[in-house]
């Protein structure tokens, strides 16, 4: 399979043109020139990197580089080009702005359409849409998933534990009918076949080791085609999730304790998210002249 092919099935179209212009400009640089691109090393990748930081006004645009390297390098494992992905591990400390905008959120409604998709390989359809319904009914973060472990899985009670992690508290939180049917697939047929050597991680690879939370964005990315005017990623999900519940009406604190906030305050930034939506339709329809 060609790299092109490789990224048009695990991107979007747009994504896949971008990233191959990336990797092209990696293989021709000076610092790729010096050795073979295939054996390339953690330290080489990182002075790449940190050359074309300097290039850029955005830091979106050095995500985007970074992104398209690692899949090369997956593209490379998937074929049998080499055994490891040097680039997995790096991870940008660029600030990140945190603040929710209205036009990236999304209905319950279209959050379902993320779950209907279309899997190269049956082995992962369960684990995917287990992945992507923890982000779309308990809208946990990336982090969140990654840590999961089977004894967090409460079958019987069809309860989920989701440990403290970062800023967020510990909850316990229910799952729906749907969850149960992929988690029961998952752990009966489709974890024990991934799985290479023994790990408590719920999620596993196809590598058969403990997902480290890029295998989640790339499940993501892969279905940005869906609303190709808005950001889709773990993060607008969840706060999707947490603006979908305030707007139904439920408790604040209900809506705190769901969402894992320490603090009501950062609960209620996203009931102002819903107030500053409303003056945005406001000065849409009826503009102030």
């Amino acid at each position: 399979m060609e790299l092109k092919e490789y990224l048009k099935q695990h991107t979007a179209p747009s994504t896949a043109d971008r990233y191959i212009r990336e990797i092209n400009r990696f293989f021709l640089s000076n610092e790729m020139k010096k050795i073979d691109i295939k054996t390339a090393t953690y330290s080489h990748i990182i002075t790449y990197i940190g050359k074309r930081r300097g290039e850029f006004k955005k830091s979106s645009s050095i995500t985007c580089t970074l992104h398209a390297i690692k899949h090369y390098y997956r593209y490379l494992v998937e074929i049998g080009g080499r055994k490891d992905n040097p680039a997995q591990s790096i991870r940008l400390r660029d600030k990140r702005s945190r603040e929710v905008q209205t036009q990236d959120l999304f209905t319950t409604e279209e959050l379902e359409r993320i779950l209907i998709r279309k899997e190269r390989y049956r082995i992962l359809k369960n684990r995917n849409q287990l992945i992507i319904s923890f982000l779309i009914y308990q809208g946990l973060a990336n982090r969140e998933i990654k840590n999961l472990e089977l004894n967090d899985i409460d079958l019987k009670e069809g309860k989920i534990n989701v440990k403290p992690s970062g800023k967020n508290n510990g909850r316990v939180l229910k799952l729906n009918a749907k969850q149960m049917y992929f988690l029961m697939n998952y752990l009966n047929e489709d974890r024990p076949r991934l799985i290479k050597a023994e790990t408590k991680k719920l999620i596993i690879t196809q590598g058969g080791k403990p997902d480290t939370g890029e295998g989640i964005h790339y499940i993501i990315e892969s279905s940005k085609h869906l609303f190709p005017s808005k950001n889709l990623n773990p993060i607008t999900i969840r706060q999707s999730v947490i603006t979908n519940l305030l707007k139904s009406g439920n408790d604040l604190r209900i809506v705190q304790v769901f969402a894992g906030h320490k603090y009501p305050s950062a609960t209620e930034n996203y009931r102002q998210t819903d107030l500053e939506e409303l003056k945005n339709q406001v000065l849409k329809f009826h503009p102030l002249q």
